[in-house]
């Protein structure tokens, strides 16, 4: 049993524990007394306890025969799924710190009304009592496979291979990303997302390319950098050649002065690992897989990416990641009999949920405009229609990528892949 000296025991690995300690115990004799006394270390439980427990006839937990009663009522799970359906069903992590802020939000827009009781209730509601809640409610949602790595690229030698620390608290290290949709085929022109995550804040950016040449990258930086509410400070990509060539090279201390390149090590995509989880999660789990190569699915890709940006920056909670922590290995010398390589393991917390742009105000880097700028703009939108907004996109999107897949004969419809990835179904 492998536990390490700070961290308290599971009541399922107490009873694990006992499980293996009990033939001990029978067969000690004289010693049960001692055998006690380093049962109690361990575990933490009376002796009293632990004599009940090893001398019941099963060490097996008993499902519970009474249920608890209702603490939160049919008031609350309305609000509750109301929000978490226009932060699009977001985990009950991210949700539950920002419940009565987007309710009063919700409220201010009409959406729906919340009274004292209820208001009281959201703000004491723990992460379990959603995830309960949320149960009734939670749609199934398509895992989508993932692309293979890409083939490095060799005109980087100048570049450091290093990736940004994940206790990054300045704004302006991002890590940025090409995401391919191609289809099925690689054939021809198609389109591209530039994707940009800031690691400290985890604010995203999303632009719509034709192609991956020097003039679309060029033109997709230029909108990148201002949408960007704080200054670039540092680029870290992977060893792409849209990004690495002579061209951009020249392009970026032009655009960005003193901008610190970085890249990824060669066939370790964890070193992209932000910009990375943002791929499936705002680029492939919202457009798919799909072929898209006309001027007008480029820009039904953008202008989606411009509300996508609004909403997930302003709206959308994310958790950062505020401590890691390297648990020793186990010091009890039977359990190092019985495994003579000890592993040790990384005990993760994370902070409270909040969003991007609370995150950037907490750095204090925005300047007094700017902020007043984003300010303004969360209090004139409603994230509830914002997402409406942003699905009625999809379904366009869709429409065009149908429409030329069944009417082409040519290269969409020989490299179509699959289609734009539905929205899940809105809860009720």
């Amino acid at each position: 049993m492998w536990v390490a000296a700070d961290d308290e025991m599971t009541i399922d690995e107490r009873r694990k524990y006992l499980k293996r300690q009990r033939p001990r115990y029978e067969r000690a004799g004289a010693g049960r007394s001692q055998l006690l006394s380093e049962m109690e270390q361990v575990t933490g439980l009376h002796r009293k306890s632990l004599l009940r427990l090893l001398h019941a006839a099963s060490l097996e937990r008993q499902p519970r025969t009474r249920q608890r009663g209702v603490t939160y009522g049919a008031e609350v799970e309305r609000v509750v799924v109301k929000v978490w359906t226009s932060l699009d069903f977001i985990c009950a992590e991210r949700l539950t710190p920002t419940l009565l802020t987007t309710a009063r939000h919700l409220e201010r827009h009409g959406v729906l009304k919340v009274n004292d009781v209820v208001a009281e209730q959201l703000g004491q509601i723990s992460e379990a009592s959603v995830t309960r809640l949320l149960a009734r409610h939670r749609t199934e949602r398509l895992r989508l496979p993932r692309k293979g790595p890409e083939r490095a690229n060799s005109v980087t030698k100048d570049v450091p291979m290093t990736r940004i620390p994940w206790d990054t608290t300045t704004p302006g290290h991002c890590e940025v990303d090409l995401v391919h949709h191609g289809g099925a085929s690689s054939a021809g022109e198609y389109a591209h997302t530039l994707q940009l995550v800031d690691v400290a804040t985890g604010w995203s950016e999303r632009v719509g390319l034709p192609n991956r040449g020097q003039a679309a990258m060029e033109a997709a930086f230029r909108t990148v950098l201002a949408r960007l509410p704080f200054a670039l400070v540092e680029l870290h990509p992977d060893n792409g050649r849209e990004f690495f060539n002579d061209h951009l090279k020249r392009l970026f201390p032009t655009l960005v002065p003193g901008l610190t390149l970085s890249r990824s090590r060669p066939y370790h995509k964890n070193d992209n690992r932000f910009v990375e989880q943002k791929n499936d999660s705002l680029v492939r789990q919202y457009v798919g897989y799909a072929r898209f190569d006309t001027p007008e699915q480029v820009a039904a890709l953008d202008a989606l990416y411009t509300d996508m940006g609004v909403y997930y920056n302003l709206f959308q909670p994310v958790l950062r990641l505020a401590e890691k922590t390297l648990l020793p290995a186990a010091t009890d010398v039977a359990d190092v009999a019985d495994h003579p390589h000890p592993l040790t393991r990384v005990r993760r917390r994370w902070d409270t949920a909040q969003t991007p742009y609370q995150r950037l105000l907490a750095t204090g880097t925005l300047p007094e405009a700017t902020q007043q700028r984003f300010q303004t703009l969360y209090a004139q939108t409603n994230p509830l229609a914002l997402r409406q907004r942003i699905y009625d996109q999809l379904a366009a999107l869709r429409t065009l990528t149908e429409g030329r897949t069944e009417g082409s004969t040519g290269r969409a419809a020989g490299g179509g892949g699959a289609a734009v990835a539905p929205p899940p179904p809105a809860a009720t």
